[in-house]
């Protein structure tokens, strides 16, 4: 028998996967167009933007998603600007780097990164432990915790096995709480009289998103949010090594028999987009590109307003698709332990920061 030829999906499939994202789209737009209104009413009648457009379209989308679960037809679009218009706004971020910011913050600050990084996996891990989670909720909250938020827990939890409760209840409370820490975060600073460059850096050591970083970072500056991007790419550069160092002591566990404890299973195979995601070597791309002069000086302003628009509708995207209520589900030693984890990595990054000030 001849086997039947796999069916390549045609221009017209393609065209009906791209009207689908419609409906999330304008819903996503109306958002933002709402919180750009509300900050031009805080300048008109404040005479200043005490709240930044990108932080209130986070707060509108929670807001509204509180009192409204959007419909079925405006999840694709949602879902499609949470995720893949915030990787873009990245990469086009990459446009207003070049390697000379990379050096003048200095390798004292990257090294320290990766030392924050290891500190905060482990003391999260230890606290999950010791509170009675279960191994692979402790891992995952860990990972979540220091590295990149939801992408670090779902990356992770197929290398350890991780059942999709465990999963649902770590992504849903690192997404309440990063939108808590990006609407706090700037309070801190101002309360620690924070350079703009010391901020960046804070913000790229604690916020759980690379998208999250600009909504923390923009109303600051562009030190900032250049500072704490960077940081924060070296964050998410550790999920590689982390996610082989799982895979690794997962399968030796499992031979050892000592994973009959937890429950883990052998790990699996590693997809090289769950180490490096496309976003990170885009963003690194255009890095490489501003540094040799290959993007017109011209372009510069238009690359970086094109970021802030995608940064502005992935923002409400993310208040769309955030259930603040399912906190309330989730469980109290769960809530603890994220808290703890979240204090302890916001002390390692002030003790990084003040460490390099003195030195």
């Amino acid at each position: 028998m001849i086997p039947a030829r796999p069916r390549v999906p045609g221009p017209s499939r393609a065209a009906g996967g791209a009207l689908s994202l419609i409906p999330g789209l304008i819903a996503c737009a109306a958002v933002t167009v709402a919180a750009v209104a509300v900050q031009a009413l805080e300048l008109s009648l404040l005479g200043r933007g005490w709240i930044d457009a990108i932080v209130l379209a986070i707060l509108i989308g929670a807001a509204v998603r509180s009192v409204w679960a959007p419909p079925a037809a405006l999840n694709p679009g949602i879902e499609f600007s949470a995720r893949t218009l915030l990787e873009i706004a990245v990469v086009l971020l990459g446009a207003s780097v070049s390697a000379a910011t990379v050096m003048a913050i200095g390798p004292g600050l990257l090294a320290g990164t990766a030392l924050v990084v290891a500190a905060a996996l482990a003391v999260s891990y230890g606290l999950g432990r010791l509170l009675g989670l279960p191994h692979r909720m402790a891992v995952l909250i860990a990972c979540g915790n220091a590295i990149c938020g939801n992408s670090a827990i779902a990356a992770v939890a197929p290398v350890i096995d991780a059942d999709a409760e465990d999963v649902s209840a770590a992504i849903a409370f690192t997404a309440v709480l990063g939108i808590g820490v990006v609407l706090s975060l700037p309070w801190l600073a101002v309360a620690l009289r924070m350079t703009e460059l010391n901020y960046g850096v804070l913000a790229g050591l604690t916020v759980y998103a690379v998208p999250q970083v600009l909504a923390a970072t923009l109303p600051t500056g562009s030190v900032a949010a250049q500072a704490g991007t960077l940081v924060k790419l070296v964050r998410v550069l550790m999920l590689g090594p982390v996610c082989l160092f799982l895979a690794v002591a997962t399968a030796l566990g499992r031979k050892s028999g000592a994973a009959s404890v937890d429950g883990v299973a052998p790990a699996r195979r590693i997809s090289i987009r769950h180490l490096v995601p496309w976003f990170i070597v885009g963003f690194l791309l255009m890095m490489a590109a501003r540094s040799v002069d290959l993007i017109p000086a011209a372009a510069l302003p238009v690359i970086a307003q094109a970021a802030t628009v995608l940064t502005l509708i992935s923002m409400a995207a993310l208040g769309l698709s955030t259930d603040v209520r399912a906190v309330a589900r989730s469980g109290v030693r769960i809530a603890a332990v994220v808290i703890l984890s979240l204090l302890a990595l916001i002390g390692l990054a002030l003790g990084l920061i003040g460490l390099l000030t003195v030195m």
